[in-house]
């Protein structure tokens, strides 16, 4: 090898090796960035393409060495035969970079749908991220609010003093509330739902099919006053209102509210009794002004006439019996006008158990009572009332002849006093075992001449003039009746301004 053959040598081989050297450099740098992100498609291809271009490098340096040493050595023919494996090398070299760069074009591609679906995928992420976030409050808000409606459902349920009721559609109790099961008289221990029980039991045929009716015609009935039956076996007069509530998925159902209105139909007839007693009052007093003097001279011609008779004679009887009935008349005249009197009493204050002490006491003298138990129970919180004591004796004691009349000679009758809960009435409850009073009479008890008693035992006035006594004191008086059970007649009178509250 010549002097100036030496720096080509040199240039050649040195920059074969060194193009071997920064190959590999290259390949280690690649291999670094592909460890650093694995998920990075550009790093891998830069492995392949260093990867490949080394082996290119490798191939043509080697080529290289290998020429200049066997030119160097005197072998320059050798190199003949070798340089053609040396040319496919690096031929196949091109071809793994070319395949590479081809391989990586759809790569890339398919990497950018892969990011971008990976991109999406995370949008979605965060999205479904945030709605899950959002979702559980809402459904922890809507929990929430589902949680007060069923609390507030169940408590305007539970302390509503108006029956709330639930059945299907032939009348079987599928809810009820405790105010509807005190109505009912139904035991509170029981469960919740009493499925067997029937609500048409509780009213008449006549009532259940105008409301079965009214539901099957309009879907709901409104306001229909009625009698409902109670458990102990009286009857109370409520206010209905219902409709029709059709089941998803489930069968359908009765809705009801049932207003328990005796108070006020008690006081409603209480009132209409007090107008037509009003009329009756003062029609009454008209007819016995009128009557009464005709009377008076019909009695004393009987009596002139009576003088001049022989005691022993007919015509003395006759006029004696004329003379009877006449007095019965203006007894009956009398009545009258003191029950359309409307005069004040004259009040004072009295002990209520002294005077009915008094009223048992004359009672027991005067009456056949040998069957007859009576019993007397008094309220101690009871002070003095301010009564006028005659016209309230004479009630009391109308109210236990007809007692006495109501038990025969078989019975009891109780009288009791009691202080009313509101603390400024109190109440006299004459109580009888009688037959009681049927329906249908115990609204015109208080009727004058009205009378269940035989035809003269009774001329009906007597509870008519109790009850305008009592009105004219400012109390009330009633009468409640099973039939079969006796009766009770209730009388309320207001306590003075200075024991009330107490």
């Amino acid at each position: 090898m010549s002097l100036t053959f030496l720096p080509i040598w040199v240039v050649d081989v040195g920059g074969s090796v060194l193009m071997i050297v920064l190959a590999f450099l290259c390949v280690r740098y690649a291999q670094r960035l592909r460890r650093r992100d694995a998920q990075n498609i550009v790093w891998a291809y830069m492995l392949w393409v260093c990867l490949a271009l080394a082996l290119f490098a490798v191939s043509r340096s080697v080529g290289h060495i290998v020429k200049q040493m066997l030119i160097v050595s005197g072998h320059q023919p050798a190199w003949a035969r070798i340089q053609p494996f040396s040319g496919a090398i690096n031929t196949f070299a091109f071809i793994m970079v070319g395949a590479v760069t081809l391989f990586f074009e759809r790569t890339w591609t398919l990497y950018e749908s892969i990011v971008q679906g990976r991109k999406a995928l995370e949008v979605a992420h965060g999205e479904l991220f945030h709605l899950n976030q959002n979702l559980e409050r809402l459904v922890d808000e809507r929990s929430k609010a589902l949680a007060r409606s069923e609390h507030k459902y169940q408590r305007i349920f539970q302390e509503s003093k108006d029956m709330l009721l639930v059945t299907d559609r032939q009348g079987r109790i599928r809810d009820l509330n405790p105010a509807g099961r005190m109505l009912l008289g139904m035991d509170a221990s029981r469960p919740k739902k009493p499925a067997e029980r029937i609500f048409a039991d509780f009213l008449s045929l006549e009532d259940w099919q105008i409301i079965t009716r009214s539901i099957a015609g309009q879907g709901f009935i409104s306001s229909a006053e009625m009698d409902l039956k109670t458990g102990d076996g009286g009857r109370r007069r409520v206010l209905l209102s219902g409709g029709l509530v059709a089941g998803e998925g489930e069968p359908d159902t009765l809705h009801f509210l049932v207003k328990d209105i005796e108070q006020q139909h008690i006081a409603r007839e209480q009132m209409a009794q007090a107008d037509k007693l009003a009329s009756i009052g003062a029609f009454s007093s008209g007819i016995a002004h009128e009557i009464n003097n005709p009377l008076g001279i019909i009695l004393g011609y009987t009596q002139l006439m009576l003088r001049n008779e022989e005691k022993d004679s007919h015509r003395s009887a006759d006029l004696k019996t004329i003379e009877k009935q006449v007095r019965h008349c203006k007894s009956i005249v009398a009545d009258l006008l003191n029950f359309a009197r409307t005069s004040a009493p004259k009040k004072e204050l009295c002990d209520i158990q002294a005077v009915i002490e008094e009223v048992l006491h004359f009672f027991r003298q005067h009456s056949k009572l040998e069957g007859v138990r009576i019993d007397a129970t008094y309220d101690p919180r009871i002070g003095r009332l301010l009564l006028d004591e005659k016209k309230i004796k004479q009630v009391l004691l109308n109210l236990l002849m007809n007692a006495q009349h109501a038990v025969g000679r078989q019975g009891a009758i109780a009288i009791t006093t009691e202080l009313m809960p509101n603390g400024q009435h109190a109440s006299i409850k004459v109580r009888d075992s009688g037959a009681g009073i049927e329906p249908k009479n115990l609204s015109r008890i208080f009727d004058p001449f009205f009378t269940t008693k035989p035809t003269g035992q009774g001329t009906g006035l007597g509870l008519s003039v109790s009850y305008g006594i009592i009105k004219n004191h400012g109390g009330e008086i009633w009468a409640e009746s099973v039939p079969g059970q006796g009766a009770t007649f209730i009388i309320v009178l207001p306590l003075p301004a200075d024991q009330r509250g107490r």
